[in-house]
Parts: structure tokens; C-alpha cells; sequence
């Protein structure tokens, strides 16, 4: 699969997702890009979901007509996600196209 992560999402969660093809916005030259922009380059170019801390995306964004699926962190301080890695991998490995999934880290 291949996973988006947008500006702040932790890098470190990329060593969870193996199996996976990981960039980052910032490595696809999109740093600059707004959340519609982004989706829209993100889908031309084949990913397959966004991995994001902006869990405001699904009232910013219509996501029903979308390619890519959108996992959103509750939190993007790397002490809370690492504890929650886990469920992070399996918010993404059963993520469907137009879908928004948001997974909780506790401690946020």
C-alpha cells in the first residue's frame, strides 16, 4: 500500500508499517500544498491513504467521492503514539477508499 504522511504526522511511525511504501509530503515536494491540493496530488500520484494529525480534515474536506483513505491521530507527540503503534497498523492496513478513521491516542 501506498501511505501519505502529511506534515506532522511522526516519522518514526513508518518503521511500524512494513510491508508498506511510505513518503513523506515534504519528500514528494507537496509541503506547501492546502488539504484539498494535497488530496488532490496525493490520489493523481497512486497513494492509497493519508496518514495526518489534522483530525479536522473530515469537516474540512467532502471525502465521499475520494480515492484515498484518511487515517487521522488524535495525537501527534511521539511518547503518546508509540504506545499505540499497533492500532495505528491496523487503522491502515483495513482503511477503504473515502474512509476516515480516526484513532484515538490516549493521553491526548
Amino acid at each position: 500500500m501506498l501511505i501519505l504522511f502529511d506534515q506532522g504526522t511522526p516519522i518514526g511511525i513508518r518503521n511500524s508499517l512494513q510491508g508498506h511504501f511510505v513518503k513523506t509530503a515534504r519528500e514528494q515536494g507537496w509541503s506547501t500544498l492546502l488539504n484539498g491540493e494535497l488530496l488532490r496530488e496525493a490520489e493523481d500520484d497512486g497513494f492509497e491513504v493519508l496518514l495526518t494529525t489534522d483530525k479536522n480534515l473530515i469537516h474540512q474536506q467532502n471525502l465521499s467521492n475520494r480515492k484515498i483513505a484518511i487515517v487521522a491521530l488524535g495525537n501527534s507527540r511521539w511518547s503518546l503514539i508509540k504506545p499505540a503503534l499497533q492500532s495505528i497498523c491496523d487503522a491502515v492496513n483495513t482503511s477503504k477508499p473515502a474512509s476516515y478513521t480516526l484513532v484515538e491516542i490516549p493521553g491526548d
